[in-house]
């Protein structure tokens, strides 16, 4: 059964709310030093990756209006694929310059189809 486009809005939602929270009242010092708080926030991100990718095969026309989709998508590639080359700093800084915009994007698309903003 093919899945509703708006259930992958829907993760990408949760896993960047997920963020925000295991982020707030931290700092990037905290994230160096804490494996499980980095494998936490990179899962989410992964999430956000696979989601993205998933909708781009759903519904192309919908993924297109996801700036920067195939890049988001190459992140979460180098999450799980080259994980020996995560720079922390690059993932700290997609929280903070990313993410926010993402995330707005989705509530966006979702809101226009008639789901609850959140």
């Amino acid at each position: 059964m093919r899945r509703d486009p708006r259930s992958f809005l829907w993760d990408v939602r949760d896993a960047a709310d997920a963020i925000f929270g295991f982020v707030e009242g931290r700092v990037f010092s905290d994230y160096v030093a804490d494996r499980m708080f980095r494998s936490a926030i990179e899962r989410q991100f992964e999430i956000v990756g696979e989601a993205l990718s998933q909708l781009a095969r759903v519904d192309a026309a919908l993924a297109t209006r996801i700036p920067e989709l195939r890049r988001i998508a190459g992140f979460r590639n180098v999450l799980i694929h080259g994980y020996d080359r995560i720079d922390d700093r690059v993932v700290w800084r997609a929280i903070s310059d990313d993410l926010p915009p993402l995330r707005a994007q989705v509530a966006a698309l979702l809101t226009e189809r008639g789901d609850l903003p959140g």
